[in-house]
């Protein structure tokens, strides 16, 4: 364990989070709403600064980053745990797994190997040094924190970030938005690009179905764009729960008006999981809906995510409408961009190109 950046002490051996808007309060022995910041005598320490659960090389076209360096190796890394509950994610195992209670032992195990350790390990050691080697010999141009929540790994998120930004490599977050503002103005200067989740639009949506108030994740989207950090958006589009028009609509109109015209704006299907194995897929046409709203609002980069069978993934130019970038299944098929350009009218495409 290493002691938690970004805690009060409260007196009486209390200690509140500043980490993320949950501020939680956390007694002696107990952990925070992420499962993995964890009060021990007076003191909030981070159960994952140095171990990790997942270490993957991914297209950045998979996190998905569409403007930020087409092509390229993303080495991507996660911890356990996640200040969200969302009933439908796709990392539950992972995700929630720091807030279950440890599995019964087996009944023939003896008792003294029965005993839990009293906090319970999850995946393997890590240094930032390491990761970034990796990262490196494995051709990789960025470092990825994602899978799970990298806010509440921040920690080791923001020392591997120092380390590879003074190795040459750019940082990217894939994240719920979900962030404090002080710990966000600490890991901006050392992050290049985000993909933050808004996952729905309206506040019942978000305590309901992700355990959280939607108002902090407005925020800290503003917060990540006046920063100086590129970013672009994911909304999960699921049959039933967030997919009314008027509320893509009220969305789509934020994105302009706060956001602006130019931030890539990414719908992506629904599939069944976790605790929404019973909802159906989403319907390409209720897709097709929400990209239209998206355009009828002015947004120049409208994509579609996990319909491989239906054009979505392209760039194209909002001068002249010509396809700039090509791609299929999360995998880049051509950039035709000239010196982050369009090559036929010779518009400045937005993004981050070298």
């Amino acid at each position: 364990m290493k002691e938690a950046l970004f805690y009060e002490q409260l007196g009486e051996d209390r200690v509140r989070c500043t980490l993320c808007p949950h501020w939680c309060k956390v007694a002696p022995g107990h952990r925070g709403a992420c499962g993995v910041r964890v009060n021990r005598g007076g003191r909030l320490y981070t159960l994952v600064a140095d171990r990790v659960v997942a270490e993957e090389v991914d297209p950045i076209e998979k996190k998905p980053l569409f403007h930020v360096l087409p092509g390229s190796r993303a080495y991507s890394i996660a911890t356990a745990g996640c200040n969200f509950r969302c009933l439908f994610c796709q990392n539950w195992e992972i995700s929630q797994a720091p807030k279950a209670p440890p599995p019964a032992p087996a009944e023939f195990v003896c008792s003294p190997l029965a005993e839990h350790p009293e906090e319970r390990e999850f995946g393997w050691p890590v240094s930032p040094e390491g990761i970034v080697s990796e990262a490196i010999a494995r051709r990789c141009a960025t470092v990825a924190y994602t899978y799970t929540e990298p806010t509440i790994f921040f920690e080791l998120a923001l020392e591997t970030a120092k380390v590879a930004r003074a190795a040459g490599l750019k940082n990217l977050f894939v994240t719920n938005g979900f962030i404090a503002e002080e710990p966000l103005r600490t890991i901006a200067p050392y992050l290049t690009a985000a993909n933050i989740d808004i996952k729905g639009f309206r506040q019942e949506f978000y305590k309901r179905v992700c355990g959280a108030p939607l108002q902090p994740v407005l925020d800290a989207v503003k917060l990540y764009k006046q920063l100086g950090v590129w970013i672009e958006l994911t909304t999960l589009v699921i049959p039933g729960r967030n997919d009314d028009e008027s509320e893509l609509r009220d969305l789509a109109g934020f994105i302009r008006s706060e956001l602006g015209a130019e931030v890539p704006w990414h719908l992506s299907r629904f599939f069944p999981a976790y605790k929404m194995g019973m909802v159906p897929p989403t319907p390409i046409a209720t897709l097709r809906m929400a990209e239209r709203v998206g355009k009828e609002a002015e947004l120049q980069y409208v994509y579609l995510g996990n319909v491989f069978e239906e054009p979505g993934e392209d760039t194209h130019c909002p001068g002249c409408r010509a396809v700039v970038i090509r791609r299929s299944g999360l995998f880049l098929v051509e950039n035709r961009l000239k010196d982050g350009a369009c090559p036929d009218c010779g518009r400045k495409i937005e993004g981050i190109w070298t």
